[in-house]
């Protein structure tokens, strides 16, 4: 067994948050002209928010989560109402299956044309038939390094998942601390599934975690953006939605990064919209949804949290130095060849992986 502590996974959105005032509750009632947001911390633009109640006249009342497995207790315990809740994909699959969500009446959000068919493709993945969530951000899981230390290090740029168990690169290597993101790269760097439940192809990975431990440097999360930025490491797996917020904090620096999507493939993650099924504003939850998907909302959006956007409309609108970003913005067709999303994979197969870790 690895010789850190068992995590439970981690989200896809950013970390760091702390709770507003909460929603009122049972002292609602359905003609309230309020909706309830639980959203993760730093994951939307506070004007967006601001300019959604000064065109609708409906209060938000905006709570914030740091991870998935803290958002779902709440959701499932049902005393605090929420209208609208920004889960990742294999939550959301297990939201679904323990019956905590509304349909939503899609006639009510008509600017859902605006996001992507092949977004939609992919959340049919874990919401069959699109019934259940709008997707608003999403993105790929890679390897960010620094061009210059590789070049003293005398190691090439990574290409593939089995770069990071180079021995030359001992203590520069950044993993993500989350069981599911690490057993993904063992996993797709030995060609399998990263939902795979098979004992023998988890053992392998595990192996190979165990192998890697020696040359990594920290496991950590937040912190491999700014270690980074610092020239601490040379390189780190990191979520696609940070590299503009490295990228801005490097300029006019001599410090040159990159990032690339491995090619055995990797995450391709969504968060979404969901409703859950005891909401008691729930029209004015599918206005909320359908505010975020107007082009220009989604843009301004974008531009604030720098996650990519699934929304067509927004591309148009937003500047070449974003959509051309190819680490943001990738080629699509190709991602989806070898990406995959994350599976919710129940209690007892989950605890294959925390077993190993």
């Amino acid at each position: 067994m690895l010789l850190f502590s068992a995590m439970l996974l981690s989200s896809c959105g950013p970390k760091e948050a702390e709770s507003t005032e909460s929603p009122e509750g049972e002292g609602q009632s359905k003609t309230d002209n309020v909706v309830n947001v639980y959203n993760w911390g730093e994951y939307i633009d506070p004007e967006v928010i601001t300019e959604f109640q000064q065109e609708t006249g409906i209060k938000v009342v905006y709570d914030m989560f740091e991870t998935n497995e803290e958002m779902y207790p709440v959701i499932e315990a049902g005393g605090v109402l929420y209208d609208a809740v920004c889960p990742s994909d294999y939550m959301i699959e297990k939201m679904m299956q323990n019956h905590l969500l509304a349909e939503i009446d899609f006639k009510n959000i008509p600017n859902i044309k605006e996001i992507g068919k092949e977004y939609m493709e992919m959340c049919a993945e874990f919401d069959p038939g699109n019934r259940y969530m709008v997707p608003y951000t999403t993105g790929t899981v890679g390897i960010l390094y620094n061009k210059r230390m590789l070049d003293e290090l005398g190691v090439p740029y990574p290409t593939k998942w089995a770069d990071l168990w180079n021995p030359k690169l001992k203590g520069e290597i950044l993993m993500q601390d989350s069981v599911r993101d690490a057993f993904m790269v063992a996993l797709k760097k030995e060609g399998h599934s990263m939902n795979t439940v098979d004992d023998k192809e988890l053992d392998e990975a595990m192996k190979d975690l165990i192998a890697q431990k020696p040359l990594v440097q920290a496991y950590v999360v937040d912190q491999v953006r700014d270690k980074m930025i610092g020239e601490e490491a040379a390189v780190g797996v990191i979520y696609s939605g940070e590299i503009l917020y490295v990228q801005g904090e490097l300029e006019g620096t001599d410090v040159e990064v990159d990032y690339v999507i491995p090619e055995e493939g990797t995450n391709l993650w969504v968060d979404g919209w969901v409703i859950p099924k005891n909401a008691k504003h729930k029209e004015n939850a599918e206005k909320w949804i359908n505010f975020l998907c107007r082009p220009d909302i989604a843009a301004k959006n974008f531009e604030y949290i720098t996650y990519t956007t699934p929304n067509v409309g927004a591309l148009k609108l937003l500047s070449p130095e974003y959509t051309e970003n190819k680490a943001v913005f990738p080629d699509m067709s190709e991602v989806l060849k070898k990406g995959e999303v994350f599976s919710y994979l129940g209690e007892q197969d989950e605890a294959k992986y925390n077993d190993r870790w």
